[in-house]
């Protein structure tokens, strides 16, 4: 079975095609700039060999349309017709509290997805366009939506609650959502199946970490917390989100800055983080590299990355009641040491010890890198969020 993986954002399409269940990628790529000057198709042939397609792009039926083209390309396509493309496969964003797993797109499903739109009106409404342009090109391919979301539906209304006035949140959904959730599904999955041992009766925090970062507990093959709210803005410092901060703080910024809420939200999401602290850039090997040079600000806003990372870990120790494994996965967790090994030192006491010459070189592959003697498993597993895409795609369709 042939599925086309779509993850349609504002101004881009990300896309992998996969032959399933052997797991083979078939071709991958993406559209940048979408409906901007300049807009441009880039892929890698199977040779390795990178390739940019510059096309005017306005909308995403363009997008997916040239997407598809390319795919049956004599020059770079890797199947002959648009008729070898069994289902596709869509990242949806948001659910709400409708969705609690993934399910086959039909005209009832787009109009519940529509209805989440409030509490995600950047990426849901990109994500509908895919499945539209999808449906006007391809009418009789049968799409699945997979949500980030759907994943910590299992959380205990505890976890999820915000201490506001009860009615509110009610009225208007508002609650910690999570996001990450196909990704920190695959990975806890995964590490058990390396381990060997029972998902269903593992005590596992999963870190996806990069330029966005969640962490998760997982007991018993359920998500019971998550870092990320009812926004992906909350939890964990990140690339350019401020994470947890107080309301005071902001209420004041926006009193003494006359920000509204627009410039608010701008203020936490793309102004904040790792590069409003440096001042340098929101890219971890930039700050490497200006922490080598001896950039202070630099150094602070490692140290508050890695910190948060290792003080949520603790958090959820407790609220797991111990720990069997941890995983460290996304750009920052599968490939950069330094912060894995400052975020367990210290743990031991929790019965958590890495190795740190393994760890050291240890970049972007499935390894253990605790030690022997450790009561914790360590280790890290790259996330495979489209693969889990076109695993449930098929998996809902085969029934």
């Amino acid at each position: 079975m042939k599925i086309l993986v779509l993850n349609c954002g504002s101004s881009s399409v990300k896309y992998m095609l996969i032959e399933m269940p052997e797991r083979k990628v078939l071709a991958q790529g993406g559209v940048e700039k979408l409906g901007l000057d300049g807009a441009f198709l880039k892929f890698k042939t199977p040779d390795g060999k990178k390739v940019v397609l510059e096309k005017l792009m306005p909308d995403h039926t363009v997008a997916v349309d040239f997407i598809l083209k390319t795919l049956t390309s004599e020059e770079y396509g890797c199947i002959k017709s648009f008729d070898e493309i069994d289902a596709i496969g869509h990242r949806l964003v948001h659910g709400g509290e409708k969705f609690s797993g993934s399910v086959e797109i039909t005209p009832e499903i787009i109009e519940k997805v529509r209805e989440c739109i409030p509490l995600a009106p950047l990426h849901n409404p990109a994500n509908l366009m895919g499945v539209e342009a999808v449906t006007k090109l391809l009418p009789n391919v049968r799409q699945v939506g997979v949500f980030d979301t759907a994943f910590f539906q299992t959380m205990p209304e505890y976890a999820y609650r915000y201490a506001l006035p009860y009615d509110l949140c009610k009225k208007y959904g508002v609650r910690r959502y999570g996001f990450h959730g196909t990704s920190h599904r695959y990975v806890s999955a995964r590490a058990c199946e390396i381990l060997g041992l029972d998902y269903n009766k593992t005590r596992i925090i999963t870190a996806h970490i990069g330029n966005g970062a969640s962490i998760a507990a997982i007991k018993n093959g359920k998500a019971i917390d998550t870092s990320m709210g009812m926004t992906p803005s909350e939890g964990l410092m990140m690339g350019t989100r401020s994470g947890d901060v107080d309301p005071g703080a902001l209420t004041f910024l926006m009193e003494y800055e006359n920000l509204d809420s627009k410039g608010l939200s701008n203020l936490i999401n793309k102004q904040s983080g790792v590069n409003g602290v440096s001042g340098v850039s929101s890219d971890m090997r930039e700050i490497e590299d200006a922490i080598e040079k001896g950039n202070e600000r630099a150094i602070l806003a490692l140290e508050m990355y890695d910190y948060r990372i290792k003080k949520y870990i603790g958090a959820y120790i407790a609220a797991l009641g111990g720990v069997d494994v941890i995983v460290f996965t996304g750009g920052v967790g599968e490939n950069q040491w330094t912060t894995r090994e400052t975020v367990c030192d210290g743990l031991d006491y929790m019965g958590i010890k890495i190795d740190k010459s393994v760890n050291t070189d240890m970049r972007g592959e499935e390894k253990v890198i605790s030690t022997p003697d450790s009561k914790v498993t360590v280790i890290v597993v790259p996330t495979d969020e489209e693969y889990m895409i076109a695993k449930d795609t098929m998996d809902i369709l085969s029934k």
